[in-house]
């Protein structure tokens, strides 16, 4: 965190196939090494694979798993007095879409299919279902928000 300038935000472009932004970010935060067009044809073969398997759109599954997914409150440590506290914060919109990515994804990784893109289709099935892990981490982060209500005074 710069403590001069403001940083901008780099503008995103939407994918070529559904003309979406989150769509890119995803598929960014899925490369690896720089190979986009690997991780392009990983997302795009897991929302074939999730169509077949649900006979729904794609699309709308990849939608509503990250919606289910996105947390509205985190906590953050705040040092007071020598004291560190676990504070509840309100998540901005923009880290909730990357924290849900992020979860997506990592537990997708953690999965036992054999192929990338089949883990990826069954995580996003999973989380469109408000099951599975990505889903238990977003209960579990609002818990531990819910326990330390208690701190949310030290708010800044």
């Amino acid at each position: 965190m710069p403590r001069r300038k403001r940083v901008v935000p780099r503008e995103v472009l939407p994918d070529p196939k559904f003309k979406s932004v989150v769509v890119t970010k995803f598929i960014n935060g899925l490369m690896t090494r720089g190979k986009k067009s690997t991780a392009e044809q990983i997302f795009y073969d897991a929302l074939d694979l999730i169509e077949t398997r649900t006979q729904k759109s794609g699309l709308e599954v990849f939608k509503k798993a990250l919606d289910n997914v996105k947390p509205v409150l985190e906590v953050k440590s705040r040092r007071v007095g020598g004291a560190t506290y676990q504070v509840p914060v309100e998540v901005s919109e923009s880290r909730r879409q990357a924290l849900s990515i992020r979860w997506i994804i990592g537990y997708a990784r953690q999965r036992n299919e054999k192929t990338m893109y089949e883990k990826l289709a069954s995580e996003l099935i999973a989380a469109s279902n408000k099951e599975g892990p990505s889903i238990k981490k977003r209960e579990d982060t609002h818990k531990m928000a819910e326990a330390n209500r208690a701190f949310a005074h030290f708010r800044w």
